[in-house]
């Protein structure tokens, strides 16, 4: 069964997509325009009745918030693809603490919040000065959840020096953003370029 992916063109949708791709899961992808309000159709509403996206249909199965999904299929596919969660307690314990450390990649948050995201950063850095990964010495669910905002911050709203003016989150940055299912998700969706 392929996993339907609804709302491919919104940021936290991009999480979930790469973490399909990590986990070698065949997806296809269902646009919903928001600003037509197709998030508020009577269809799409059974799936999430919230109307936010993104949500997933695996079969007679549904959920949605974009964390939750990431979660599901990291554990459900624990033994496919990239160990995406850890694997030890401890590496497990890093991954949901880092997990939560980050913002919400969000236009408005980012421009209301850049002294608080520049705080973040800074962590970022010290932790990554003895680690390659958020988490760890592995690639987890805490760094495939800042992809999409930092590419929004390189290539969207011009902060690329929030990023490349720390030199340990700047290599990480370098590493993620290189996996070959990022690339594939830019690929998919160019306009995000």
């Amino acid at each position: 069964m392929v996993v339907k992916v609804y709302g491919p063109e919104y940021a936290s949708c991009k999480r979930v997509i790469v973490t399909l791709i990590e986990k070698e899961i065949e997806f296809e992808v269902v646009d919903i325009d928001a600003f037509k309000n197709e998030n508020k159709s009577l269809d799409y509403l059974k799936l999430q009745p919230f109307g936010l996206l993104p949500a997933i249909q695996d079969g007679d199965y549904t959920l949605f918030e974009s964390r939750a999904i990431i979660r599901y299929y990291a554990e459900k596919y624990k033994s496919q693809g990239t160990e995406l969660f850890g694997k030890t307690m401890e590496e497990k314990g890093k991954v949901e603490q880092c997990s939560k450390l980050g913002i919400t990649p969000d236009q408005k948050v980012i421009q209301e919040n850049e002294v608080k995201l520049e705080k973040v950063l800074d962590i970022y850095e010290e932790r990554l000065s003895t680690n390659k990964y958020l988490a760890g010495d592995f690639f987890s669910l805490a760094d495939l959840s800042h992809l999409q905002l930092g590419h929004y911050l390189l290539n969207g709203v011009g902060k690329e020096y929030m990023i490349r003016d720390r030199k340990h989150v700047s290599a990480w940055w370098d590493v993620i953003s290189n996996r070959p299912s990022w690339k594939k998700v830019l690929q998919l969706f160019p306009y995000l370029n």
